[in-house]
């Protein structure tokens, strides 16, 4: 599999356009150097508003701009797109927290974390997050915004939101692990200058590709800029590709995602039982038998090969006889078109809990992905008329809630991108600095077992580390927060982390 696919597998899809772009040869007396391009200053937006949160009125300021980074000769780079709530009344800005939020992709906005959990507003879409909406969705008061106790900050990375590089820099230079990791930093480092909060706690939160993102950016403020973190939250999120990429001769990916499958099975009744006790056997027998299974692979005997698919059939709800005709190896997209064949249902990526109805009865792998279309037009509209209407930034470009970044240069020298070292570096440099893995039942992006498993595997940790990382679980999927229990839980996990020192 590409580094383009993983791409497309990790977050949400992404459209590439192709633009052509022609010039007349200049004559020889013609050629003149051209004039630097002027630095236009873009003002920033700010307006005075309140929210009601667990029941009191918290006054905050919204400012919405862009920060314009600079290269070692103070020639621009990048204008960086932001949003940010920072509360009123707050005494003493020493105290009072900061959150640097971001979604992945890579390619995404930061929109989903910012109407969808922690902002002041929120899409108001209908029932359990799995429900068709009538357009067009609107944003409403999130009484379960993270605002009462930290002040807030999204950031929407280059190629994405509003925006973009600047100069003689293109866009690309910004499409990859390093190059973003540095340009996010950079930014987080000028707004702390120029909001003088260098003393105030700090923590970051990454969702989906944005897990790896905030894993990079722990380790390179630490050692970049002397940035020590009080908090990290991981949110649907991953560390490892290899927990999210098959490929022949590598099994874990079909090991974690067992879990995944289960579970999904348990929510539409295909099987019974507890939740937590059919996690423990899907996750012992994914390590266990399972494993050693697959790593037979073509020399396993064939009533083992019949065994094992029957009892993945129990704690998948797909039949034993599709597990031996996939030789016991079920993609996600496989899964998703098979599980409610019967019902003439596809289920959702990002959510497996949404089922809508299939397009080709006949087709092997999901045709698409109802989470997906349940989720973007209700965003990408919310989220316009918010920016405009609202909060007062209009722009002749659009916001692009999605972007294709591709190629994406995963800068991983032949080897499969994990950043799990990388936070487990700044842990150990920072021994106060606390994570938050925040999982979901539901998700088949990046599911839950992945981020875990990841964390088991980091070998060399010190014991007393341990114990800052804690893991919190939710009933949906990959926007868990679509879910109004799962919502209102954490948003209590978020104030429980942020609060405690």
């Amino acid at each position: 599999m590409t580094a383009q696919t993983a791409i497309r597998l990790l977050f949400l899809p992404v459209f590439l356009t192709q633009f052509a772009f022609s010039a007349e040869k200049p004559k020889p007396e013609d050629k003149k150097e051209a004039p630097p391009k002027e630095e236009k200053a873009v003002e920033p937006i700010s307006k005075k508003s309140s929210v009601t949160i667990d029941g009191k009125k918290v006054p905050y300021t919204s400012t919405v701009g862009k920060m314009l980074l600079k290269d070692k000769k103070g020639k621009p780079r990048a204008s960086i797109f932001y949003t940010s709530y920072t509360r009123d009344d707050v005494e003493e800005l020493t105290k009072r927290p900061v959150m640097f939020a971001f979604n992945g992709g890579p390619g995404s906005s930061s929109v989903w974390l910012h109407l969808g959990i922690l902002g002041p507003k929120r899409v108001d879409l209908p029932g359990d997050g799995t429900v068709p909406f009538t357009p067009p969705v609107r944003v409403i008061e999130n009484n379960q915004s993270l605002l009462d106790v930290c002040d807030l900050v999204f950031i929407d990375p280059v190629s994405t939101g509003y925006s973009d590089a600047e100069g003689d820099t293109s866009e690309k230079d910004f499409h990859g692990l390093e190059s973003d990791i540095e340009s996010v930093g950079d930014f987080i480092r000028l707004w702390i200058t120029k909001n003088n909060r260098w003393a105030s706690p700090k923590y970051l939160c990454g969702e989906s590709y944005g897990g790896i993102r905030a894993a990079g950016l722990a380790s390179h403020l630490q050692d970049r800029y002397g940035m020590s973190l009080n908090g990290v939250v991981l949110l649907s999120s991953l560390l490892d590709f290899r927990t999210l990429i098959p490929s022949q001769g590598s099994q874990l990916t079909h090991q974690v995602y067992l879990t995944a499958y289960a579970t999904t099975a348990l929510h539409h009744g295909k099987i019974k039982g507890k939740r937590e006790e059919i996690l423990k056997a899907a996750r012992n027998f994914a390590y266990g038998e399972y494993g050693v299974a697959l790593l037979k692979g073509n020399a396993i005997e064939a009533d083992e090969k019949t065994r094992i698919a029957k009892r993945l059939s129990e704690l998948s709800g797909i039949s034993a006889e599709i597990w031996e005709k996939y030789s016991l190896r079920l993609d996600p997209s496989e899964f998703r078109a098979e599980l409610l064949r019967g019902e003439g249902k596809v289920i959702g990526r990002f959510d497996s809990r949404v089922a809508w109805d299939s397009t080709d009865a006949t087709a092997t792998r999901a045709e698409y992905d109802p989470s997906y279309s349940l989720a973007l037009g209700a965003f990408s509209t919310a989220m316009l008329a918010y920016l405009g209407d609202d909060l007062g930034w209009k722009e002749d470009q659009p916001y692009e809630i999605l972007t294709s970044v591709s190629p994406w240069r995963y800068d991983a020298d032949n080897r499969i991108v994990n950043t799990a070292p990388r936070i487990a570096n700044a842990m150990r440099n920072n021994p106060k600095m606390r994570v938050l893995v925040m999982v979901a039942h539901t998700d088949l992006a990046t599911p839950a077992e992945g981020i875990i498993y990841s964390f088991r595997q980091i070998i060399g940790l010190p014991t007393s580390l341990k114990d800052q990382v804690k893991f919190t679980e939710y009933d949906a999927g990959h926007m868990f927060y679509l879910n109004p229990p799962d919502l209102e839980k954490g948003r209590k996990d978020l104030v429980d982390f942020v609060t405690t020192e």
